[in-house]
């Protein structure tokens, strides 16, 4: 079975949880999964649920617990560096069909690791291994090698009257 790149970016909500519902679809169909998260280093509630999942799924965080922001410090692009190493070893390693580079998009955005070593993974992925990159900002050549690209609009938000962040929804 080939296996192909997948990009889910844009300003909407979504582009995780639906990482998430092609995780569940696979570990419904018994395969492996490992989701490298970057930027991500706070609890949600995601990894309670897939802690269930543990003999299945592997996640992993690369980012501390607080929101990297526009100037990442040195040990926020440590984080991803050390990401980077991890997430590449388990795409080569033959040990899961599925792999998850969550908030990748994001990380190259905001200079965590470069674009081009996105791009160079993307490029080590085997033949049939799928993989799933999310995040906002995708970079055109990033979209260029993918074969699918979804990409969530936001049409109305109810962040925008003051909602924040609920445990089980959005966190």
């Amino acid at each position: 079975m080939s296996g192909y790149v997948h990009v889910y970016t844009g300003d909407g909500k979504g582009k995780t949880t639906a990482a998430l519902g092609l995780t569940l679809r696979a570990v419904g169909a018994g395969w492996k999964v490992f989701i490298g998260q970057f930027a991500k280093g706070m609890l949600y509630s995601e990894l309670a649920a897939l802690e269930r999942f543990a003999d299945l799924i592997a996640i992993r965080q690369f980012g501390r617990t607080r929101f990297v922001d526009r100037q990442p410090k040195d040990a926020d692009i440590e984080c991803a560096a050390r990401g980077l190493i991890e997430c590449r070893a388990a795409l080569t390693s033959g040990d899961y069909p599925l792999v998850v580079l969550d908030e990748a998009n994001v990380a190259a955005a905001l200079r965590l690791f470069s674009v081009d070593e996105l791009v160079d993974l993307i490029d080590a992925k085997p033949d049939h291994v799928e993989l799933v990159i999310t995040g906002r900002w995708a970079h055109y050549r990033v979209i260029n090698r993918a074969d699918l690209v979804t990409e969530m609009r936001e049409v109305k938000h109810y962040y925008r009257q003051g909602v924040l962040a609920r445990t089980g929804i959005e966190k």
